[in-house]
């Protein structure tokens, strides 16, 4: 286990900033995955936002080691 103090900064990121980030990041990327078929250089705005949306992923796996920012 890390630190605590990151592991409570990383839940607060988790909770009031990640998950809001991530649905909103899902909605765009259902509305505009069936275009890349058509336009293709919108495979890169699409692969930019799924890695968006495993943003909370992200935050709760530094909250659970505790980790850092860096």
């Amino acid at each position: 286990m890390g630190n605590i103090i990151y592991s409570i900064i990383w839940l607060i990121i988790l909770l009031f900033i990640a998950f809001w980030i991530a649905g909103i990041s899902a909605g765009i990327y259902i509305l505009i995955l069936p275009f890349t078929v058509c336009i293709e250089p919108l495979s890169g705005l699409t692969d930019f936002l799924l890695t968006v949306i495993q943003f909370p992923k992200y935050c709760a796996q530094a909250m659970m080691d505790g980790r850092g920012f860096r």
